[in-house]
């Protein structure tokens, strides 16, 4: 076990725990088991604890294809789930269009003030105009009866179906970018071509996000798959490791999304 925790960071233990416990489950019960939304990190970390185990399968589904956040079952090998036992729901918030504004930040805060906990809830997508997130199914009509304002703005949640999942405005783009180390104003400074200090000032300002939680530490060492949001500037997911400059400096492969949220 201390092999496995010797590759992430000590925050990142308790979640191994949690993998081990669920393993345990497939094996002891020979039945899958469904975990909560995982960020991308979790998914990596997830898969390099579980890889190498030829009695465990990994099957993943968010709601749509393109999924950052999704659900995983973790299974014997007979296991092949449907779309529909992953359990998700597709809901639009219906809003005044022409008097409010709304954004992913304050969608994110509503939903979490209701009193549920991020990992159950996946992505939130909006075309420009309409909104939807993903959520456990079996929690819509809770939040039906809990949410009733986004903001200032009075607003009702509505169950969809699949089939009309909006097409997301926003793409990534990937890039690749040198950088003295893996700290995170060093990436942020380097990505939105900001000085050290700047970057080092939005982060204790707490308007920098790891993995969707706030983090007002500039020394943080990023990893691979680590989603960071840059709050009026965009997101940026580190993709890949690509190796060393022949000065020592570090290759990056990123995806960035340069946007408001």
């Amino acid at each position: 076990m201390e092999d496995v925790y010797q590759h992430f960071r000590k925050e990142e233990q308790p979640f191994i725990d949690n993998i081990n416990d669920w393993v345990a489950q497939v094996e002891n019960q020979y039945t899958p088991y469904l975990t909560n939304f995982l960020d991308p990190r979790q998914q990596f970390i997830l898969e390099a604890v579980v890889g190498q185990n030829s009695d465990i399968q990994l099957h993943y589904f968010g709601g749509y294809e393109a999924a950052e956040r999704k659900r995983a079952f973790l299974s014997p090998p007979y296991f092949e789930p449907s779309q529909d036992e992953y359990e998700i729901g597709l809901c639009e918030i219906r809003y005044p269009i022409r008097f409010a504004e709304l954004s992913h930040g304050k969608i994110l805060g509503t939903l979490l003030s209701s009193g549920l906990k991020r990992e159950l809830f996946g992505d939130i997508i909006s075309d420009g105009e309409r909104w939807q997130f993903f959520v456990e199914r079996s929690l819509i009509g809770f939040i039906q009866s809990q949410v009733g304002r986004v903001g200032k703005a009075k607003v009702t949640i509505e169950e969809q179906e699949y089939t009309e999942i909006l097409l997301p405005k926003d793409s990534w783009t990937i890039q690749t970018e040198t950088v003295s180390s893996m700290r995170l104003d060093t990436v942020i400074a380097a990505v939105f071509n900001l000085s050290r200090q700047r970057a080092k000032e939005a982060i204790q300002a707490q308007k920098v996000k790891v993995n969707w939680t706030v983090m007002d530490r500039p020394d943080f060492e990023l990893g691979i798959l680590d989603v960071v949001s840059v709050r009026k500037r965009g997101r940026l997911q580190v993709k890949n490791i690509l190796g060393m400059s022949k000065k020592g400096k570090i290759r990056l492969e990123l995806g960035v999304l340069d946007r408001n949220q």
